[in-house]
């Protein structure tokens, strides 16, 4: 599946999902200048296309019950694929483990966990420390305000976005990116 497999009413279709799954057929259709028929095909050829994954609905977990949310950064001693591959199962059965990804950079792993309270994500730590996965390290972070949370990913150029792309009237293609100079550099 590449980007050439999806067109702009592909990405005006999700995009507007994105913004609300539980929008009416008929009104995805009107939105996108289909037809009802057509528009429901396109959903479910971008579902059997894995390009639609799901959907879902936002929780106010906080707002439910006391929770302490956590953002740990993992680090491996070693770096081998059975241990990766043994940490992701072990993560994945752990549905305090709300989300988990595997990053480049000065961490193995970034965690995302909801538990009550210190001690359950201090019992959850040692699983994951003594687990013979190689962890060598997890940095926790505690979650004080969320500013902006996920609410899906930009499918379509906004006017800003396609401004900070083109070139400004008169210049080069290249002209408007920022160079950076050494000192001493002529």
């Amino acid at each position: 599946m590449t980007q050439k497999d999806i067109d702009r009413i592909d990405r005006k279709i999700m995009d507007l999902l994105q913004q609300d799954a539980r929008i009416t057929n008929q009104a995805l259709a009107d939105r996108v200048a289909l037809s009802p028929s057509a528009c429901l095909r396109r959903v479910r050829d971008l579902e059997e296309r894995g390009f639609i994954t799901g959907y879902r609905a936002q929780i106010a977990v906080d707002r439910m019950r006391n929770v302490l949310i956590v953002m740990a950064q993992v680090s491996f001693e070693r770096h081998t694929l059975n241990d990766f591959c043994a940490f992701d199962d072990c993560v994945a059965a752990m549905p305090e483990i709300v989300e988990s990804c595997r990053v480049s950079g000065l961490y193995d792993y970034m965690l995302r966990a909801v538990v009550d309270d210190m001690q359950e994500w201090k019992r959850l730590m040692l699983v994951l420390l003594d687990g013979g996965f190689g962890v060598e390290k997890i940095v926790s972070h505690f979650l004080m305000d969320e500013m902006k949370s996920f609410c899906g990913y930009q499918l379509m150029p906004t006017a800003e976005t396609a401004a900070r792309k083109a070139p400004r009237a008169g210049e080069p293609a290249a002209a408007h990116v920022p160079r950076t100079q050494t000192a001493g550099a002529r």
